[in-house]
């Protein structure tokens, strides 16, 4: 089982842990002392993709030397303020093959990225690749 919980510090801030044990600040005030809410959903969505593609791309045995996912999304005008559109752009550098870093994509998106599953219920996630030899 996974658990997770916040504390009030003050205004809209709160620090969080997981069962994992590591602190994060959150904050969901107009200062931003933190990433808010839903920007750790995105996060989160980076991450969880990025994490696949370079263990994906690893066991392919491809000589990429960087993977960054950068995500840009749009939000519903009215409560709850889902996401409804995000686009994945995936940058991955070094000597790869166009085809594994596609075929790594798609094995996140459409079988092993959790958060992109949980998300694809209320959001339609487009993608993008980029390449670069470093």
């Amino acid at each position: 089982m996974v658990e997770a919980v916040v504390n009030w510090t003050d205004n809209e801030r709160f620090v969080g842990n997981a069962s994992s044990g590591h602190a994060i600040v959150i904050d969901a005030g107009a200062d931003k002392s933190a990433n808010g809410p839903m920007e750790l959903v995105l996060l989160g969505l980076c991450s969880c993709t990025a994490v696949d593609i370079a263990n994906i791309l690893r066991k392919k045995r491809e000589g990429f030397t960087g993977v960054e996912v950068r995500a840009e999304a749009e939000r519903a005008d009215t409560p709850p303020k889902v996401y409804t559109k995000i686009k994945l752009i995936y940058r991955v550098t070094g000597k790869v093959a166009k085809k594994a870093v596609e075929d790594a994509v798609r094995l996140s998106q459409e079988k092993y990225c959790s958060v992109a599953g949980m998300l694809n219920k209320t959001a339609r996630i487009s993608y993008a690749i980029e390449l670069a030899e470093k």
